[in-house]
């Protein structure tokens, strides 16, 4: 195909890169050597005389691979913004397997030390019937009804029936006693045994989400390493440009219209928080303190306001209270994506900060910039 100069100078607009116009024109000329009528069909040349030396072939110059076009980089944005949000995925099913593995691992600490004071309690009320049962084999065996009716002092038999109905209500409470802390071993061991059955279960859904995390990373790192360093510059561009489009539409739309809400003082410290966090890095499962995921961002700016919420967007999302976007105010969580995968934090005038993905740092962001899900408020 022949090139022509404004597809050459084209060049120049995607990768950023200038040529020397003896280089175009070098490039017009190849071109056209390449691509001339008939040139599949010359006639062979003379065959050179014995005399005449063999010319020597010059080297073939050495030319910069083609630039992607933009339509290209823009199919490799989306596919990697693909395989980042199926990563944002992974890492909250793993987030929220490790916090059950958490509250699981907490649960069974209890129980176990339930079950040892249940046995130290047990040990006990053992100790106390058989010491009963001792006391009666010492009496010759005879109950204590009986040896009363055998009495010929009424003074005793008035203080002996005094004594036995206590002994009959302290022995029916010892047994019953008994009995509870039997039941209650039983059950802590049988709950035990469910806890440890779900931590197991919990750490293989963790294994399977940190390998399908590692995966997706793994691809969108290759996808894009395969750019050259003015198409990686160039697919930034892009992403900034996509961002900035769904921005400016979410703002025409005239959804700031109406929010003006004011932050609480919860509110406010949390987004002092969360901006003070801007420029680390953004790590899968990370809480703090020198990287952060999208919700262990969160979760820790309004654990540092005094106020725990869910570890995970997904949870965040279906756990606290939602609100109309319109009395939206700072410190309120914009959830994002169909599938509550990704969340920021309001901070006003449109805009949120929030920990965006593998490569990228903590930074602030227009609030429309993704596809909003709805908006909860932590500290409703």
């Amino acid at each position: 195909m022949l090139l022509t100069v404004n597809q050459l100078w084209g060049w120049q607009g995607v990768t950023g890169k200038r040529y020397s116009t003896a280089a175009t024109v070098a490039l017009i000329c190849a071109a056209v050597v390449v691509t001339a009528p008939g040139a599949a069909y010359a006639s062979p040349p003379p065959p050179s005389s014995p005399a005449e030396p063999t010319p020597r072939s010059e080297p073939t110059p050495k030319t910069e691979p083609t630039p992607r076009s933009d339509e290209s980089l823009e199919r490799v944005r989306k596919e990697i913004e693909k395989l980042y949000h199926d990563a944002g995925v992974a890492t909250d099913a793993y987030n929220a397997a490790e916090e059950k593995a958490d509250k699981q691992s907490e649960r069974i600490v209890k129980l176990a030390k339930d079950i040892a004071e249940g046995q130290a309690r047990l040990k006990k009320l053992k100790a106390r019937a058989g010491a009963a049962a001792r006391a009666q084999y010492r009496g010759g065996g005879m109950p204590d009804e009986a040896q009363l009716m055998l009495s010929d002092d009424p003074r005793q038999f008035l203080d002996g029936a005094g004594r036995m109905r206590q002994g009959e209500k302290a022995t029916k409470g010892m047994l019953t006693e008994l009995k509870r802390t039997q039941d209650d071993l039983r059950i802590y061991a049988e709950d035990a045994t469910a806890r440890w059955k779900k931590l197991e279960a919990n750490r293989k859904a963790k294994a399977a989400s940190k390998k399908r995390i590692k995966k997706k990373i793994a691809d969108a790192e290759k996808l894009e390493s395969r750019l050259e360093k003015e198409e990686r510059e160039r697919l930034r561009e892009l992403e900034e440009e996509a961002a900035l489009k769904k921005q400016s539409a979410w703002v025409s739309s005239g959804a700031l219209k109406d929010i003006g809400g004011k932050a609480t003082s919860e509110g406010q410290k949390a987004v002092a928080f969360a901006t003070a966090q801007i420029g680390k890095p953004y790590v899968w499962g990370a809480e703090g303190p020198g990287s952060y995921d999208c919700s262990g961002l969160t979760s820790k700016a309004w654990a540092a306001a005094g106020r725990g919420i869910p570890r995970t967007s997904q949870e965040q999302w279906k756990q606290l209270p939602h609100i109309d976007m319109k009395n939206m105010r700072p410190g309120d969580l914009i959830i994002y994506h169909a599938d509550a995968s990704h969340v920021g934090m309001y901070v006003g005038n449109g805009a949120i900060v929030l920990a965006p993905r593998p490569g990228r740092d903590v930074t602030i962001a227009g609030a429309g910039s993704m596809r909003i899900l709805g908006v909860v408020r932590p500290d409703k």
